[in-house]
């Protein structure tokens, strides 16, 4: 844990004494100042000044550094959560300094629980941007819409340049960033730097009653955490980002302490730009991939089954910058290839577009001497493409975006759709369409098998994923299933049949598997429910 116990804060209470009668100590809590009658003082002696010094008094001096962080110095901030009483003044403060939407906030208040039967514990947690020394929102961000400022050490978002993916948001694990629709763009806690500039105190600093917020200093070189630790229970492994709040406390945490949301299933956002944006471009990836085999192969390949497969990628990258709140800006993501996954992403299939708008130039033209050769090429592009697409949800460390199963889960699409494709394209034939339902079968057993495991194991990271899944998701699973069915029945029709009737029955074993796969796509996002801080906004 990163908790340690507090300095010592101004009017505290006098030190409790061992003969001490209970008079004594009513008499000596009477003597000591609420946090109100400590800001009515300030202000009667003329000392309700913001910060280091300024205007015209030093009232909240003690919460704030004497001086600006030097060179491999940050301001970060510190907690005294056995002064934090969850009032959210600091909540109500930051939203209306910052003019923040109504359903946005940057900073939260949450409880941790804990303690045997009889033993009770709990403790209210603020928490906002932690202004971490290695911010996952800066690396993932693939227009470099996010700097750590070299003087304060403070992470900032760049309004203006940003396009709105909100992949900053999948990569944050302290569910930080906001989205704001109104705007088209994600937004954050900047620890109000302008007012740190000019030596005056954050608005949560200055709105806390108790004084339970404040900024310090310190040495980013020393915010080192060990493996396995944690900002509070519950919180994400520290290691990752190296977040530089402090969390303070003298209370012992019982070992079972956790979030008091902890149980809570969350559907997350469906985001269906992307759902067929993942579906449609792994369709047409599998489709290259089935036409090149069989060019390579010495087969002829229709010139129309070229241009379905160009068309369906083209169609999924158009509806994917309908996800973006501001696509206009999305030319810069070059700024990200360093770094950023999406960027790496964005190259990937704009390489990809102009290697299928060639093959069909060759198809149309019918040079088929070449179309080996651009087919073998434009599927192979699709492929590493497809790779760059596992690794935008690896990279953000969901449970349930692990790199097997999301690997397995994207080649899977490739290879059943692509097969079942080529079996509708091809008129149908009887061997692809065979592939297919054989892929598909294994694909859907095995995803079958590891929801059930990790439903039944309460040890299991994406246990909760699972739980998502039976209890709150339980529709569209079923409907998944019965698609699946559905699919084979078809399958089997157009196996057993000939002429226009096997047809038909490979046109809706196509269409079938299509819908399932969309259906697969939605559990995906929606079923991942992503790591955060205890009561955190929903973004």
């Amino acid at each position: 844990m990163s908790l340690r116990p507090p300095e010592p804060e101004i009017a505290a209470a006098p030190a409790a004494n061992a003969e001490w009668t209970l008079i004594d100590q009513l008499l000596a809590e009477q003597r000591t100042l609420t946090a109100v009658e400590r800001f009515s003082q300030w202000h009667e002696q003329g000392q309700h000044g913001g910060g280091r010094g300024q205007g015209t008094g030093d009232g909240y001096s003690h919460l704030m550094p004497a001086a600006p962080p030097g060179p491999g110095e940050q301001y970060r901030f510190e907690v005294n959560l056995d002064a934090c009483t969850g009032c959210k003044a600091c909540v109500s403060a930051c939203h209306s300094l910052n003019g923040l939407d109504d359903d946005e906030a940057w900073r939260d208040v949450g409880s941790v629980i804990g303690g045997r039967r009889g033993e009770a514990w709990q403790q209210t947690v603020t928490t906002a941007c932690h202004h971490c020394a290695d911010p996952a929102c800066a690396s993932g961000c693939p227009v470099a819409a996010y700097e750590k400022e070299a003087d304060t050490g403070i992470v900032r978002h760049l309004d203006d340049q940003c396009i709105g993916c909100q992949y900053c948001i999948l990569k944050c694990p302290y569910d930080v960033p906001k989205y704001s629709k109104r705007l088209g763009i994600v937004r954050k806690c900047d620890m109000c730097v302008g007012r740190l500039r000019e030596g005056e105190a954050p608005a949560c600093v200055q709105a806390c009653p108790t004084g339970a917020i404040a900024i310090r200093i310190v040495r980013i070189d020393a915010i080192r955490p060990e493996s396995g630790s944690r900002l509070v229970p519950g919180a994400f492994d520290s290691a990752y980002t190296r977040p530089a709040t402090l969390y303070r406390t003298t209370r012992p945490i019982p070992a079972d302490a956790r979030p008091a949301d902890a149980g809570a299933l969350r559907v997350e956002h469906a985001h269906w730009p992307l759902i067929w944006m993942l579906t449609l471009t792994q369709l047409s990836v599998g489709l290259f991939t089935a036409l090149a085999v069989m060019a390579l192969a010495g087969k002829p390949v229709p010139s129309t089954a070229v241009f379905t497969a160009a068309g369906l990628l083209m169609t999924g990258l158009a509806v994917s910058v309908l996800h973006l709140g501001r696509p206009l800006g999305a030319w810069r993501f070059f700024l990200g290839l360093r770094t950023s996954w999406m960027s790496r992403e964005i190259l990937a299939f704009n390489v990809l577009a102009g290697c299928a708008t060639l093959a069909s130039g060759v198809a149309f033209l019918g040079q088929d001497r070449f179309m080996p050769a651009v087919l073998g090429l434009t599927a192979l592009i699709g492929l590493v493409s497809v790779f760059t697409s596992v690794m935008i949800y690896v990279d953000t460390r969901r449970p349930y975006w692990n790199a097997p199963v999301t690997t397995v889960r994207f080649f899977g699409t490739v290879l059943t759709l692509g097969t079942a494709g080529a079996a509708a394209v091809l008129g149908p034939d009887k061997s692809w369409l065979g592939t297919s339902m054989g892929l598909l079968t294994l694909l859907h057993g095995w995803m079958q098998a590891r929801v059930r495991r990790a439903w039944e194991d309460d040890d299991s990271p994406w246990n909760a994923s699972a739980r998502v899944i039976r209890l709150r998701l339980r529709g569209i699973m079923d409907s998944g299933d019965a698609l699946f069915l559905t699919a084979l029945l078809c399958g089997f029709c157009a196996l057993i049949t000939n002429g226009m009737a096997s047809t038909v029955w490979a046109a809706l074993y196509f269409s079938t598997l299509l819908a399932g796969q969309v259906l697969d796509r939605m559990l995906f996002f929606t079923a991942a429910m992503g790591p955060r801080m205890t009561g955190g906004c929903r973004s």
